[in-house]
């Protein structure tokens, strides 16, 4: 019986032949014959085939769905949400809303993986981008002799691989085969077997290495935190809140980075006290703001800060000397060394919400907003509020 290869056939065929089902197979199941398999397929998409009985036994490599939904490779339900929305009529920008993909992004994947007839279906796209990726690719400089010859030449004349790569279409105008980037030349250079390179040509580079370092390769650190005091060298009377003085601060970034506030919490009263940066918020900004702030505290509520490794904090010692109070940074990538100061932060964005722009406060506004914070009533504190909490500190201390 001949069967009308309609599109939900067409679809159901597909998508057993892509999980692995032989053409023959796959035709019986949806009411064909066994040899109709072999006409339907090149209308379809033409992946590589297992070679096998009834011209084929099933996609050769079957794609698994190793994508993250959201992250930089389309999921198999990506692809099946970009069938649905072709078969429905959508816009690629309709389509691309719904799988959170610019529309680009959909139309580059329909004109790339789409079938000869013009149809696109989502276990042939995944199948064939996935045969795509694993298939070896050919090595610029393996059969270009010509081109080596001029490489060799250049590099015994001293030139760097990113000198060459400039050069070559300069010098051999539209000839596409005398081209080749400076990390192809490297990768030659230092790859056994890649290329016919002379094998002592890296003598040849400024460094004359044997071999390259690597990019993730531990480097000699410019950081300006080198000498800082590190969180692990606070006093044990930080930790357990015991002597007020000891702060934590840090930055609320505004939308598109373009402002800031300055925030700093005392551990022990939670009491906080906010950094007008207006304009700008590089390191001798902070700086000048944070001495500004806490100058006039007396000498045993300013006992130490500690802070992120952040560039705006570059000039802490500075800020050491004026205040005689010693500046502590948290680990790499640990902000929760200061959570005192995170969860503060998380209260204030209540005025200072994320992604807002932070420069039309000014300097009377953060007071305001400061002192309203500081008036709240903590659980933490047993009910009592920050205000309160630091005005004993200095009670006790007169």
């Amino acid at each position: 019986m001949r069967v009308k290869f309609s599109q939900d056939v067409r679809d159901r065929f597909i998508d057993m032949v892509c999980q692995g089902a032989t053409l023959g197979d796959a035709a019986v199941a949806v009411g064909g014959t066994a040899g109709s398999g072999k006409g339907w397929w090149p209308h379809t998409g033409m992946v590589r085939l297992r070679r096998g009985r009834h011209q084929g036994g099933g996609i050769d490599d079957p794609a698994p769905d190793d994508g993250m939904p959201g992250g930089r490779l389309l999921t198999l339900g990506d692809r099946m949400v970009i069938q649905l929305g072709r078969r429905q009529g959508m816009s690629y920008a309709a389509i691309g809303a719904e799988i959170g993909r610019d529309k680009s992004v959909v139309y580059r994947e329909v004109a790339r993986n789409s079938s000869p007839d013009g149809a696109y279906y989502a276990r042939v796209a995944h199948t064939r981008t996935h045969q795509r990726r694993h298939r070896p690719k050919p090595f610029t400089l393996a059969e270009n002799t010509r081109l080596c010859q001029v490489i060799e030449e250049w590099m015994d004349e001293g030139w760097s691989p990113k000198l060459i790569s400039v050069m070559l279409p300069i010098v051999f105008g539209d000839d596409q085969t005398m081209r080749v980037s400076h990390e192809t030349i490297y990768q030659a250079l230092y790859v056994q077997t890649r290329g016919n390179l002379r094998a002592d040509l890296h003598q040849r580079l400024s460094l004359k290495r044997r071999s390259r370092v690597s990019k993730s390769a531990p480097r000699v650190s410019n950081s300006p935190f080198k000498e800082a005091f590190k969180i692990s060298q606070r006093p044990a009377e930080v930790a357990d809140r015991a002597v007020p003085g000891h702060w934590e601060g840090d930055l609320i970034i505004g939308g598109g980075n373009h402002s800031a506030i300055g925030t700093l919490v005392e551990r022990a009263s939670r009491f906080t006290i906010l950094l007008h940066l207006p304009g700008k918020y590089n390191a001798d900004v902070v700086a000048q703001a944070m001495i500004t702030a806490m100058r006039d505290l007396p000498a045993h509520l300013r006992r130490s800060v500690t802070w992120d490794r952040g560039s705006e904090l570059a000039r802490y010692e500075k800020i050491q000397l004026a205040l005689d109070a010693q500046v502590f940074f948290c680990d790499p990538h640990s902000p929760w060394q200061r959570g005192t100061n995170e969860n503060t932060n998380q209260l204030l964005r209540h005025w200072f919400a994320k992604g807002s722009d932070l420069t039309g406060y000014t300097a009377t506004d953060l007071r305001r907003i400061q002192d309203t914070l500081n008036r709240r009533p903590r659980p933490t504190l047993d009910l009592h509020t920050p205000a309160n909490r630091l005005a004993q500190f200095l009670h006790t201390a007169a």
